[in-house]
């Protein structure tokens, strides 16, 4: 994954130098920026354009970002008439070389790119570059959200500041199903899947940061909703090296139970799987890949290889993590499924999904409230994890 994203980056600047080579020269000129809140989570930021002109958009983070380069443009505003708005910590205005301007948005929290686009002329407005974007929940002092139900036998210890994180270790990006207004599963006592899956993600965050071998991320960190899409573009925007997301479902046979790990396919393995994907959908519909700002050329080899390196990898990933969480919990006949999941689309990060069990089951819905039962789950997931850089990125952790 990793020697595959250096050549997505290769190609990516190809196509951005095709793009930039196939336009005729110009000079537009950047007239005003503006930024607005859509609702608590969407910012919409407008660019107005004297001239149409080519463009690109990524973000970074520590600290996060989003920049916007314009190749072949000037700017006509000042840094000082930018708005200021609380979520973000400045605008920044610049030349990455005398013929492309760049803008730099800083926010306060994470951030994904949701599209961009621009907008001809009307309306007595001049050519406009539109960028969407989602912003994550600023979770700062905040602490984690919990119910009557949870064992919380098991506290986590304060620690002094830690050094910064070495920016070569692995990135893993862990997803707590659902979240807000999205409760997920309900369980048998009332306990909800939101609930659950928050509480996992952040134990084998813990177990995960303890080896001082990776770098981790979660795309919530309280009970927030969060769209599908959005999940999945935040683990594209911090280049993430592997997505986990973590869920427990429900089903009318109160008599199943077990744990089973899913990876992408667009033809489920078989009509539970189909059925569960087409479930978990219904909370987003907007699903697919945006790539507007390559040329067709390069999206259709980007896609291509990132597809079969991508599902290649979660593969090898899905088939450690069940050897060795069989060797700890009960988990489903043909554990490996697959299904179209929405947050597993991703072209360029290996993903998974964990279902950790049946909340419709009694028992193994009391064993998932306790923190002991999933910090065996946890632990599992780390060996796996370890197994899957060791052999598969040859990642040496001595």
């Amino acid at each position: 994954m990793l020697v595959f994203r250096r050549i997505c980056r290769f190609l990516t600047a190809l196509g951005f130098a095709v793009l930039c080579a196939a336009r005729p020269a110009a000079c537009a000129s950047v007239q005003d920026i503006r930024l607005g809140a859509r609702d608590g989570a969407n910012v919409r930021v407008v660019i107005d354009l004297s001239e149409k002109v080519a463009f690109k958009t990524f973000a970074l983070t520590n600290p996060d970002r989003v920049v916007i380069d314009l190749p072949s443009a000037n700017f006509a505003v000042k840094e000082r008439d930018l708005p200021k708005k609380d979520y973000l910590n400045g605008v920044r205005l610049g030349k990455t070389d005398p013929k492309t301007a760049r803008v730099v948005l800083e926010f306060n929290r994470g951030v994904a790119i949701k599209r961009s686009f621009t907008l001809a002329p009307q309306s007595g407005f001049q050519w406009r570059l539109v960028v969407d974007l989602e912003l994550m929940a600023k979770t700062d002092g905040l602490k984690q959200v919990t119910t009557e139900w949870y064992d919380n036998s098991v506290a986590e210890e304060k620690k002094p500041a830690a050094a910064p994180a070495r920016q070569d270790k692995p990135l893993i990006v862990l997803d707590p199903g659902h979240g807000g207004k999205d409760p997920g599963a309900i369980g048998v006592s009332g306990v909800y899947e939101k609930h659950l899956t928050l509480a996992m993600a952040k134990q084998l965050r813990a177990l995960l940061e303890k080896t001082g071998r990776y770098r981790v991320k979660l795309t919530r960190e309280t009970d927030v909703f969060i769209a599908l899409y959005a999940r999945r573009r935040f683990a594209r925007s911090v280049n993430a090296d592997l997505f986990i997301s973590v869920h427990a479902d429900s089903i009318k046979k109160p008599q199943t139970r077990g744990l089973s790990v899913y990876t992408l396919s667009e033809k489920a393995s078989d009509k539970e799987a189909e059925k569960l994907a087409e479930s978990e959908n219904k909370v987003d519909l907007i699903a697919g890949i945006d790539l507007s700002g390559e040329t067709q050329e390069v999206t259709d080899i980007l896609i291509d290889l990132a597809r079969r390196e991508t599902n290649n990898h979660s593969s090898f990933f899905a088939e450690r993590l069940m050897d060795e969480i069989r060797k700890e919990i009960t988990v489903l006949p043909n554990s490996h499924r697959f299904a179209g999941f929405a947050v597993l689309k991703s072209p360029d990060v290996p993903s998974v999904l964990i279902e950790m069990g049946y909340l419709s089951n009694k028992e193994e819905e009391r064993l998932l409230r306790q923190a002991g039962y999933r910090e065996k789950l946890a632990k599992a997931t780390v060996r796996a994890i370890d197994v899957y850089f060791a052999q598969k990125h040859k990642a040496n952790f001595n």
